[in-house]
């Protein structure tokens, strides 16, 4: 017999007849091949509801299957009987055919949509009916398994993939399911109409993707390959790459044939390849999956090679070729790579791509399914699409049904043990663990004390009948591995169903995530008044980060127009912290501590878990559990290194490399080191097989993987390494140390040469060195003390020849760095702090040369030659040294306070808002002046009128004519460098707010005192720089004697520098020292020098008698006056200040300091009865067009969040001078840390309370245009206010009110309320 023959009949019209003329039709077609059969004297099988032709997207041979009763296609063949006359023909006929077997089809797009399929067999001129046997051999399927999973039995998110495919045919693109839910890096698409009828178009109807050519793959050699992904953003969406143009793109990106791509594109091709290989993705993490679904040309193929190439051979590479001519024609091409045998091996060929579909889909660990489910206000449910989360992409959305798409069922015991495991030996809670302890797969998660109190609060935040604030926060603050973000991630887990959950991706911009989270909240809700809230996990996020979110959260609330009585956001921030109990007893409204130390509740709750887990596991490899339950006892962690490494090799490169794990862990929160690195370390990188990470494990010392745990980030897919814990990392390094010192263990790190230059994963390497040395240890940011340096650089300095071996590990790292300006910064600030100034001098110069035009490199270089300079000063042997001795200390100080000059005048919108180095140049000039005072020429009885005389004038003493010839200009016009620097950072705190970001406290140079409480720093050099110049003047016993008296009018007496030195002296020089006063705790006190102040001024003052300083000195002290001491007889009325103001210029070359023309938006604010006057309203306008002008031009160069506006004052209802009350009059009524205060403000709950509401006045105006506007005295006035925030305005035109602050930026509206 030869082969048996088959023949195919779908029915798909012939199935819709009736019963009898159905059966008739199959009688037909069954006898008739059975005649057939016999005339060839072979077997065969007819075959129905599989298409016998290609037609539509169907192609010949393809099960389709049709609706059937069993009992039409069983009777069919008795009307085959009716065909032979006689009975013995009849039953020989019958005997040739056997009866049907039916054969179910499952639909895979329906599970509820089935059909059948028939099959009648004749045999040896005997016809049988029997199921249609599968073409393709098992192995098929086996070998694709392997192909893509790389051995494992199945398709998890272990290994991402690259796609790389040519044009797909309208029938294929029904069958491209697995490749939906594989979600791959990217997509090489050779196909120019992908996008409008191609895999493109299709793929997108189920999920976002980054549209790019491959020139967008092009990264400049400046560029971060950190940066590099952001700008692509690579993990956020599959980046789609179409490699022959694209038909519909506008931009005019053209396709063209196989000679041009080869001379035009394919340069660009490989490096698209060769980034995505060697920087971005790691080797053995990705599988590239050729689609060859249509004709193979030269392009396809040169990618091919690119790929062989570049992952070093034919591993990881499959290929699947639906037809034999296609794969024939490519294997002919590729062959110049790769031999025809190993082709073979990694390709899938004549299997129809549905049943690839269909074979892959049942390997991959996760259902496939279009959408999520949230919550809705009204208690039902909606669906979020996977096209719209990937939009989402700042966002991890915890759903309803998080995790219920994986098929558990297909996950082994061992699998489960694994991952329970894993979690207690230190690996990080994932939603999948909540899911198998919800399932009961795994055992319980212990729920802290901790969780239950969060969850406490949840409630009284989301079940309170109306909102106090908008977006609440709750603060998670917990101890290194405590099981903090376990605690945050159980609270999502529990509140999924009644909020809508998710946690922030922080590598995303601020106004993305806020955008994201607002879409979320609103996501198919009716009314974006009636939502759920959102609550948002922040985990580890610094300050600035969440501030700017709740900012920009805010905004959008105030642009969307809802309630402030309606809960929209809860921020779950999640923080490391070295005293949990302290921020809780700081502020413990809203926050809860997850400490080492546990309750007795959870002592017992421990207990149990340990009995169970001990049944399960090793006490060895549940350590982090074992740890916790011992309550982090530090003799316990000791004992258990010390167990561990009792054996251990000190030689081997394992130790090497547990001792560079941990001591990075020790010192940089969450760091590791990638498996790659690992391995190039080991010197194993070569040699691993397709099983990676076991591989890399075996190489491992017993010692090492106990200690060691294996993570893997979810993005970016990175698989890396770290200690079990942090404790356990500091006690390795301690005793680990004891052999090689931390310092030596640093340079060793440092100079490996194989680590530091490996390209995958190299920038975040990079940061972990850079903050290594870099990063200084902050309270404000959970740290346990604030230091000077980084805890390496000071705990190194503490070893034998510390110092010099801190000295160079740093430039070790300056050059592994690649000559890092900021590593030579750190390093010129070490070396001044030991006095090696001259060193010290070379490595500011030289981080300089690197960032020229950066403020705290420059403010650095001040620095060095200030710390000389009061060295200089502190160890000179005569106390009164001459003008000769003197010559290299006063050059020495000129030098520092001309580098401060220079930081000064580049300014950098990137790194700076108040400019750090004006504070330099006082500190170095007032130390100057007190040097100064010294020398021998200056220090007698006549001196001080001596050096006065040259200070302030022409005069030079002879003594110092020629040895100060070089710097005696400089010296003349210090005392006017010190006035302007002191204006300066008085105008600038009179702007801005103080804040600065923990990036800039990484650099910052400055004293605390200049960081953290400037206005005070300001006052108090005022009154220094003032009483040196008093004292010389002869004027200190006339202020003694003055002093809690009536100042006579020898007053007018003194000349302008005169009464300018007193005033300043008393704290009236400047504006912002004659603010601070306002914020005296005791205002009568405040009051009285204030009066001082003021007496300090000729009686019945006349608007020339003072220049223009002086006069809004003055004014400015009548103000704060009244805030502060309001029954003063000191006290001039609102009208006499308005005359003395006048001569103010609000324009042209002459035009009035910034805080002359705001004192005009002070004063010339309208009252209710005042009068229609023109001139008055002119004023007014024209000072607040002065002052947003100024404003303008001040922050042209500066970030947003650096340039924010401070509100000095605010109208009340009250006339004449009391109708401006200072900001500190509306935030006293708060309590709580400074923390809580600034939530209020931030949250509006300032404006809600009962004072603000009795105190300030509401002002009436309206929108126009997207301006806020409101009028004057005048009906046809009109003036032109800003937002506090631009979103609070309503959209279209409205009517509103608000409270009207006062600022340098002009007239400011708070709480925006439409007009009922």
């Amino acid at each position: 017999m030869i082969a048996p023959c088959h023949e195919y009949k779908s029915l798909e019209i012939a199935h819709k007849l009736e019963p009898e003329k159905l059966k008739t039709k199959v009688a037909s077609e069954v006898l008739r091949f059975a005649c057939a059969c016999m005339n060839m004297r072979t077997n065969g099988t007819i075959h129905f509801g599989v298409m016998d032709k290609a037609k539509g997207r169907h192609q010949h041979g393809e099960i389709t299957g049709v609706p059937v009763k069993k009992e039409d296609f069983v009777d069919a063949l008795d009307n085959i009987e009716r065909c032979f006359k006689g009975s013995d023909q009849q039953s020989d006929a019958r005997a040739c055919i056997r009866n049907p077997r039916f054969v179910e089809v499952v639909d895979k797009d329906s599970v509820n949509n089935t059909t059948e399929r028939e099959g009648c067999t004749a045999k040896g001129g005997r016809e049988q009916c029997s199921q249609s046997p599968v073409e393709y051999r098992e192995d098929q399927k086996r070998k694709l398994s392997v192909l893509l999973t790389c051995g494992k039995e199945y398709m998890d998110n272990s290994l991402r993939y690259i796609i790389v495919a040519n044009k797909l045919l309208p029938e294929h693109l029904d069958n491209i399911s697995f490749l939906i839910h594989m979600n791959p890096f990217c997509v090489f698409d050779f196909d120019p109409d992908s996008m409008t009828s191609g895999l493109c178009g299709k793929y997108k109807e189920h999920h976002a993707a980054s549209l790019h050519f491959m020139q967008d793959y092009d990264k400049a050699a400046d560029l971060s390959t950190d940066d590099f992904v952001k700008n692509l953003k690579l993990f956020d969406r599959t980046s789609w790459i179409f490699c022959n143009g694209r038909k519909d793109f506008l931009g005019g990106e053209k396709n063209c044939d196989e000679k041009t791509w080869i001379k035009t594109r394919k340069k660009i091709m490989k490096k698209a390849v060769s980034i995505i290989c060697n920087e971005i993705l790691p080797k053995h993490s990705f599988v590239v999956v050729f689609l060859l679904m249509s004709d193979v040309e030269q392009p396809i193929v040169e990618i091919f090679h690119e790929f062989y190439a570049e992952m070093t051979g034919h591993e990881d590479l499959t290929v699947i070729s639906e037809s034999k001519e296609n794969f024939k024609k490519w294997s002919n091409l590729a062959q110049i790579s790769c031999n025809m045998a190993i082709l073979k091996d990694i390709s899938i060929v004549d299997m129809p791509l549905s049943h690839v579909d269909a074979t892959v889909q049942s390997i991959q660990v996760s259902k496939n399914r279009s959408a999520k489910r949230l919550s809705v206000f009204g208690g039902g449910l909606c669906f979020l699409k996977s096209s719209k989360e990937d939009l989402l992409h700042s966002l991890e959305v915890i759903s309803i049904d998080q995790c219920e798409d994986t098929k558990l069922e297909i996950m082994d015991k061992d699998e489960l043990h694994r991952i329970e495991q894993e979690f207690y030996r230190g690996g990080k809670i994932t939603w999948l663990h909540f899911l198998l302890a919800d399932k009961q797969k795994i055992g319980e998660i212990i729920q802290r004390d901790a969780f239950n109190e969060a969850n406490k609060i949840m409630e009284n935040l989301v079940f309170r009948k109306n909102a106090i604030r908008s977006i609440e926060s709750i603060h998670v603050y917990h101890h290194p591995g405590s099981g903090g973000t376990t605690v945050a991630c159980q609270l999502l887990w529990s509140w999924k169903s009644k909020v809508r959950c998710a946690v922030v991706r922080q590598s995303q911009e601020i106004n993305t995530v806020c955008e994201h989270a607002v879409c979320l909240r609103e996501l198919d809700e009716r009314d974006q008044n009636i939502c759920l809230p959102v609550l948002l996990l922040l985990d580890d996020c610094n300050a600035n980060y969440t501030d700017d979110l709740r900012r920009e959260l805010s905004n959008a609330i105030a642009t969307k127009k809802i309630s402030p009585s309606v809960l929209c956001f809860i921020l779950l921030i999640c923080k490391l912290s070295h005293d949990p109990e302290r921020k809780l007893r700081d502020s413990s409204s809203q926050t809860v501590a997850v400490t080492h130390k546990l309750t007795n509740a959870e002592k017992v709750l421990f207990s149990k878990k340990g009995v169970q887990l001990k049944l399960k596991f090793e006490p060895e490899f549940i350590i982090t559990f074992v740890l916790m339950s011992e309550e982090f006892n530090p003799e316990y962690i000791e004992s258990f290194v010390k167990k561990v490494f009792r054996n251990i090799d000190h030689c081997s490169p394992i130790t090497r490399l547990i001792r560079f794990v941990a001591l990075l862990n020790c010192y940089i929160h969450d760091s590791f080191i990638s498996v790659s690195h690992c391995e190039m370390s080991l010197g194993i990188g070569m040699h691993l097989d397709r099983t990676r990470y076991h591989a890399f494990v075996e190489h491992l010392s017993e010692e090492a993987k106990l200690v060691l745990i294996h993570l893997r980030d979810g993005a970016t897919h990175i698989s890396s390494i770290r200690i079990i814990n942090p404790l356990v990392a500091k006690e390795i390094l301690i005793q680990l140390s004891q052999n090689s010192s931390q310092g030596d263990i640093a340079m060793d790190l440092i100079n490996d040469k194989v680590l530091i230059n490996h390209r995958f994963c190299r920038d975040v390497f990079l940061s972990f060195i850079r903050a290594l040395l870099i990063r200084r240890n902050k309270v404000s940011r959970g740290d346990a003390v604030d230091t000077a340096f980084s805890p390496l650089i000071e705990h190194v300095s503490t070893e034998k020849d510390g110092v010099q071996k801190a000295v160079d590990l740093m430039t070790a790292a300056f050059m592994a760095l690649g000559k890092d300006a900021l590593v030579a910064q750190q390093l010129a600030r070490l070396l001044y702090t030991n006095l090696r100034f001259e060193e010290a001098l070379k490595w500011a110069e030289e981080a300089k040369s690197l960032l020229p035009h950066d403020t705290f490199v420059l403010d650095t270089l001040g620095q060095v030659y200030k710390k000389w300079f009061y060295h200089m000063c502190e160890t000179m042997e005569d106390n009164n040294p001459s003008p000769e001795r003197s010559v290299e200390i006063i050059s020495t100080a000129l030098k520092g306070i001309s580098a401060f000059r220079a930081s000064e005048n580049k300014p950098n919108k990137e790194n700076v808002s108040l400019n750090s180095s004006y504070y330099g140049e006082v500190d170095v000039g007032c130390r100057l002046l007190k040097f100064l005072s010294f020398v021998t020429v200056f220090s007698n009885d006549t001196g001080r009128s001596e050096m006065m005389k040259y200070l302030l004038t022409d005069y030079i003493p002879a003594e110092v004519q020629i040895p100060w010839q070089k710097f005696s200009s400089n010296l003349k016009g210090l005392q006017k460098r010190l006035y302007h620097a002191l204006e300066c950072i008085s105008e600038n705190l009179s702007y801005f707010q103080t804040e600065i970001s923990q990036e800039e406290e990484e650099l910052d140079a400055r004293d605390p005192e200049q960081v953290h409480k400037p206005r005070e720093w300001l006052r108090k050099k005022s009154t220094v720089y003032a009483s040196f110049f008093s004292e010389i003047l002869g004027m200190a016993e006339f202020l003694k004697d003055s002093e809690g008296s009536e100042m006579s009018s020898s007053t007018e007496k003194f000349t302008l520098f005169q009464r300018q030195m007193k005033t300043y002296q008393l704290g009236g020089g400047n504006v912002m020292s004659i603010l601070s006063l306002i914020y005296d705790k005791k205002p009568e006190q405040a009051g009285k020098k204030l009066e001082s102040i003021i007496d300090m001024y000729p009686q019945n003052l006349k608007r020339n008698d003072l220049d223009q300083t002086e006069l809004t000195n003055f004014i400015l002290c009548q103000i704060a006056l009244n805030c502060t001491f309001p029954g003063s007889l000191k006290l001039l009325s609102l009208q006499n200040l308005q005359m003395l103001s006048m001569g103010f210029k609000t324009k042209g070359i002459n035009m009035s300091p910034a805080s002359s023309i705001f004192l005009l938006s002070l004063l010339f604010w309208p009252q209710a009865d005042d009068d229609s006057d023109s001139n008055k309203f002119r004023i007014l306008v024209s000072a607040i067009d002065a002052l947003q002008m100024l404003f303008e031009q001040k922050t042209r160069q500066m970030s947003p969040r650096k340039s924010r506006l401070v509100n000095h004052f605010y109208l009340a209802k009250a006339k004449g001078l009391n109708k401006i009350v200072h900001r500190s009059a509306i935030g006293d009524p708060f309590k709580g840390t400074s923390n809580e205060r600034k939530l209020k403000w931030l949250g509006g709950e300032v404006w809600k309370t009962q004072q603000v509401k009795q105190l300030l006045k509401r002002v009436d105006g309206w929108t126009e245009n997207g301006s806020l506007f409101t009028r004057g005295a005048m009906t046809d006035s009109k003036i032109r206010i800003i937002t506090q925030y631009y979103a609070s305005l309503p959209n279209g035109n409205e009517n509103v009110t608000f409270y009207l602050g006062f600022s340098y930026n002009g007239a400011v509206a708070c709480d925006i309320e439409v007009k009922e």
